[in-house]
């Protein structure tokens, strides 16, 4: 397998030039860290191939520096075997236990093996057919686990957190990995309004943890949520200047996540996350996901690439000087 994105529908090719931020992660590192070489048409027409010994400069930007350079007409990946079943699932837990919840999966996470990776989302429960009827509607904390190795190791890696608190349900069992991987595809159905914020954490105070629960108690729609994504383990391990993503040290990803079907409620949920990141702003890294960030961030790409963005600037000014590349976050030509 090729470490992929969040949700199986998502494109190989805007995943891959933004970094690859997916569920196996800390095992098999980012999508960019598996890319061998791509073929790239640029600017003025020319077609080359990236790689480590081909135009390596270019090579280098295109793993995190987004559609800056070129139009990449194909892409050559290194492949891990994994599965087929991996030991996945969910555990939920009412959200007035979270304080006391987030500051134990903290330890957990910690020190989980690169093969465990947990993301907590923070949410309105939805009609899961496992729910009984008192829970749909009601806020949860949702821990998704996925052991990135046998099943049998797995079930060590998530005793830890399967002895957490009072839980409403757990479902983590053996699945293929392919039907985790599509497990949550029917919250990006198309058609639906989405808009989001994130920031990167490298860990989760008691006062940050405050801040978010209190973005929760005022969700706008029963679709909108905050996930925090644990990250580190071998993606932790390539340096910062190795490729154009540069955030390799955060220990948590945060999403807020809005999403509706009524346009009439775009201002109260572009709102309520704007507020949800300017709380949590104090407590973040100041470093970004550059596929996580909206449309209305350029503010943010500074912090996006960080100690990199002189060397993105100078390789798109070798590549693309006039910037025709420029309807995405956009890196202005040295």
């Amino acid at each position: 397998m090729v470490p992929t994105g969040v949700n199986s529908t998502t494109g190989i090719a805007g995943l891959t030039l933004g970094g690859g931020f997916g569920r196996t992660k800390r095992k098999f590192v980012m999508t960019i860290d598996n890319l061998i070489s791509a073929e790239v048409v640029t600017a003025d027409g020319s077609v080359v191939t990236a790689s480590a010994d081909s135009h390596p400069d270019l090579f280098w930007a295109i793993r995190g520096g987004g559609g800056n350079f070129g139009v990449v007409t194909s892409f050559e990946f290194r492949l891990h075997a994994l599965g087929p079943e991996v030991l996945s699932g969910l555990i939920l837990h009412p959200v007035k236990d979270a304080p006391g919840l987030l500051a134990g999966l903290t330890e957990i996470t910690d020190v989980a093996p690169d093969e465990l990776t947990v993301w907590s989302a923070l949410r309105k429960a939805p009609p899961l057919p496992f729910l009984t009827e008192e829970w749909p509607g009601r806020e949860v904390l949702v821990s998704a686990a996925c052991c990135a190795g046998p099943v049998a190791e797995g079930e060590t890696a998530v005793a830890g957190l399967r002895a957490l608190g009072n839980q409403i349900v757990d479902v983590i069992s053996p699945h293929p990995f392919v039907g985790w991987q599509a497990a949550f595809d029917a919250l990006l159905t198309p058609g639906a309004r989405n808009y989001r914020k994130s920031h990167d954490f490298a860990a989760l105070s008691p006062d940050a943890v405050r801040d978010l629960l209190q973005g929760i108690n005022s969700l706008p729609d029963p679709a909108c949520e905050v996930f925090m994504a644990h990250v580190g383990g071998a993606m932790a391990r390539v340096g910062s200047g190795d490729t154009a993503h540069p955030a390799r040290s955060a220990h948590y990803i945060m999403n807020v996540h809005t999403r509706r079907d009524d346009a009439d409620k775009d201002d109260r949920c572009i709102t309520w996350a704007r507020d949800l990141y300017a709380r949590m702003k104090p407590y973040s890294t100041g470093s970004a996901y550059v596929n996580f960030m909206p449309e209305d961030e350029e503010d943010h790409i500074a912090g996006a690439y960080g100690k990199n963005s002189k060397r993105l600037s100078e390789v798109k000014g070798k590549y693309d000087p006039d910037n025709l590349f420029r309807i995405n976050h956009n890196i202005l030509p040295a």
